[in-house]
């Protein structure tokens, strides 16, 4: 599988496909899945409501947002991947994160959470014919192919985990 062109997603989606290393998406996916999965087991319940300073999201609240936007995009690619021309509306996080009330639920019920949807994504890829990869439709105004949406996924991911490492795991320390 090739990386995706950047005709293939808007602009600034680039700087998550970028984020994703060479080789296989579905290989990627799965072991961010289990390398996502040992980060997160680290955070204590109390932990997981710190925020880096006031008016950032909590950890819970990341964590939800990384999960209901892999959902959104893996949509996305089952949508196109399947043959549907339909173009899709948007998804906007500031509308979603706080209707997600995220801090009203315990830390394990989102770590279980992230790993049902991320083992999902990854059946999803992982069984879609070679044709469907390279099918495209529009999004959020803007084309996108099913391939970009894998690489993004995991971009979108590698991202999150990096500011959780850099802001969050940093502050708790201090």
């Amino acid at each position: 599988m090739n990386r995706p062109q950047p005709n293939e997603a808007a602009p600034y989606y680039a700087r998550y496909i970028e984020l994703v290393e060479d080789g296989d998406i579905v290989s990627i996916l799965t072991r961010q899945l289990d390398e996502t999965a040992a980060l997160l087991s680290g955070i204590s319940e109390e932990q997981s409501l710190h925020r880096y300073e006031p008016g950032k999201w909590s950890i819970r609240e990341v964590m939800c947002h990384v999960t209901d936007t892999e959902r959104a995009f893996a949509f996305r690619a089952l949508w196109f991947g399947r043959g549907f021309d339909i173009p899709l509306p948007g998804f906007d996080q500031n509308i979603a994160v706080p209707a997600a009330r995220a801090d009203d639920f315990p830390w394990l019920s989102h770590m279980e959470d992230f790993r049902a949807v991320r083992a999902a994504t990854i059946t999803l890829f992982r069984n879609l014919p070679a044709e469907a990869w390279t099918r495209a439709g529009v999004a959020s105004g803007n084309p996108v192919s099913v391939r970009a949406l894998a690489y993004i996924i995991a971009g979108h991911l590698a991202h999150h985990r990096s500011i959780l490492m850099e802001r969050y795991y940093a502050t708790m320390a201090a």
